[in-house]
């Protein structure tokens, strides 16, 4: 591999021991391959000079108004003096470009695209996404919506639909359109205040990833027609779009009996309910009572007024004698009339004319084309933002375009990382506190045992914590996808048993609780042995689940792509 050194940097505390001094940025030299594009914003001049804003009129409709800064987040900081490319504008469309030192070609080599996004104030309806630009004609025009792109890639958020974008663009070659490809089922964005890292990596066979922090969060391969809408080609035939179905074509499969008859004792006049012919009023049943009387203890208000307010008349209340007995006139209730037959109408049979579902007739397809390479992108000449958002200071930073894997790891662990670590101390410190301070329990004598306890109780809890994650992911993709479930029945199998399992361990504790707790059942003489009995069995499930769930959980988590070096 041929290397090139580039100005990157790195990030290291001042006086690390020392708590009153804030830790700073400072850049260093870094070997990143001479193909490799890294963008840090470590220079305010870059505004201008590499980073070019636009004012272009999106759709002959809008101007993009939308201010740009490098700047130091404002929420939750991470280093000193370490910048980012910030929205600055609410409700407004943006638009940014920077072009790229060289043209970034990955025919049959891999594509890693990755960069950093903190919403500091939230995300409730916008977009934080980068778009690699098409080399070809990028400097037409000022940078708009109507500037070719060749991938577009990060997490939009509107509402209730939350989504990181995969769309690639690929040109019929016949036609000389160019389609969008999108992921069917894309994974959820991070709506977080801290910064997330958001990482593409396209590899020449047409494998893809989508990690956020590290993790894999959707992994495929672009010829996948399930994962991937429209699939990548056009198919070899289509119906055509001349052939009509014929007028005598017959489609149902059943008919009405034509040989039918109603029968002669067919009633359609019967009634669905009658009175009860056999109920008989009961002999308590008072009908010259009310069923609301006056209320006898009622007294007009001394402050009523005749004259002012009218009459007064004392409210009623349900009459207290028919409490127990019926009370008013007697009605005979409905029962189901026994001769109700309905309407009637003849049996279906099968139709002897039936001669299937009509279909047009295959075609060849004129634009027929076969892609079997769309990891093959078109020349990249740039990078853009080209964004609609309802919130401002949205922070971009440590931008990286290149064919390495291990340079994007690299990047991560050296800058996403260490920022993640002081950003997440920072917004506990900044969180709200307790209105009094807890006591200090006494001594007891049992802290190795009340530590073992509690080192139980956290690793259980970071395994339920982790399998609700991976659950609520995959019952995402099934609810905006239902097909999954036949492409992923293993995951369905194992989400299904390890909840019921779960619930009926669950169950069976909180059962066995009651039961020591309240003594039922047990004779006195044995009422020592039982609870020994029951804590040995919950204790043998316990670790049996937590062995199941927690091998599970290490299989989901095995391709960590971020780590701290």
């Amino acid at each position: 591999m041929k290397i090139s050194t580039i100005a990157s940097s790195t990030l290291f505390a001042v006086g690390a021991l020392a708590e009153s001094e804030p830790a700073e940025f400072r850049p260093l030299e870094a070997q990143l391959d001479k193909s490799s594009f890294f963008e840090q914003f470590d220079k305010e001049s870059k505004l201008g000079d590499t980073w070019k804003i636009s004012h272009a009129v999106k759709n002959e409709e809008f101007t993009y108004v939308g201010e740009w800064a490098i700047e130091e987040p404002a929420v939750y900081p991470g280093f000193k003096k370490d910048r980012g490319l910030v929205v600055k504008s609410e409700a407004a469309h943006h638009a940014i470009s920077a072009r790229l030192p060289q043209v970034f070609d990955n025919t049959d080599n891999t594509l890693v695209l990755q960069y950093e996004v903190k919403l500091q104030q939230g995300l409730n309806c916008g977009g934080a996404y980068v778009k690699l630009l098409s080399a070809e004609g990028l400097n037409k025009n000022e940078f708009s919506n109507e500037t070719p792109y060749q991938v577009m890639f990060g997490p939009d958020k509107c509402g209730t639909t939350n989504k990181v974008h995969l769309i690639i663009k690929r040109k019929n070659p016949v036609t000389g359109e160019y389609e969008e490809h999108q992921l069917a089922t894309p994974p959820m964005g991070r709506i977080v205040k801290t910064t997330s890292l958001y990482t593409l990596i396209i590899k020449p066979n047409n494998d893809f990833e989508i990690r956020i922090n590290g993790e894999v969060a959707k992994a495929g391969n672009l010829l996948n027609e399930k994962l991937i809408k429209p699939p990548f080609g056009a198919p070899k035939e289509i119906d055509d779009p001349e052939d009509q179905k014929p007028e005598d074509w017959v489609d149902e499969d059943m008919i009405p009996d034509p040989d039918a008859v109603k029968p002669e004792d067919w009633d359609e006049s019967e009634p669905l309910r009658i009175v009860d012919p056999e109920a008989v009023k009961p002999e308590n049943w008072n009908e010259d009572a009310e069923l609301y009387i006056p209320d006898p203890e009622a007294t007009k208000p001394e402050d009523w007024d005749d004259e002012e307010d009218g009459e007064w008349v004392a409210p009623v209340i349900p009459n207290p004698e028919c409490a127990d007995i019926g009370c008013g006139p007697w009605k005979a209730p409905y029962i189901s009339n026994p001769n109700y037959k309905g309407k009637w109408s003849p049996p279906l049979i099968e139709n002897p004319d039936y001669k299937g579902p009509w279909s047009p007739k295959k075609i060849a397809n004129p634009n027929y084309f076969e892609d079997k390479k769309p990891a093959n992108l078109e020349p990249i000449g740039g990078l853009g933002f080209e964004l609609w958002t309802m919130n401002a200071d949205i922070l971009f930073d440590n931008i990286y375009l290149g064919h390495s894997i291990k340079e994007a790891e690299f990047i991560g662990n050296e800058t996403f990382v260490p920022k993640l670590e002081l950003e997440e101390a920072e917004s506990a410190k900044n969180s709200p506190k307790p209105d009094f301070e807890p006591e200090t329990p006494p001594e007891t004598g049992l802290d190795s045992t009340g530590n073992i306890f509690t080192d139980v109780f956290d690793t259980i809890f970071q395994t339920v914590l982790e399998y609700y994650v991976s659950a609520n992911a995959f019952l995402n993709d099934v609810v905006q996808e239902p097909s999954v479930l036949l492409e992923r029945p293993g995951e369905a199998v194992y989400y299904l048993v390890t909840f019921f399992s779960g619930f009926t361990f669950l169950v069976a504790v909180w059962s066995g609780l009651i039961f020591a707790l309240t003594g039922a059942g047990k004779k006195p003489e044995t009422s020592a042995k039982t609870p020994a009995k029951s804590t040995q069995k919950i204790e043998e499930v316990t670790e049996d689940e937590t062995e199941k769930t927690d091998s599970s959980s290490a299989a989901k988590n095995s391709t960590k792509a971020t780590k701290r070096t």
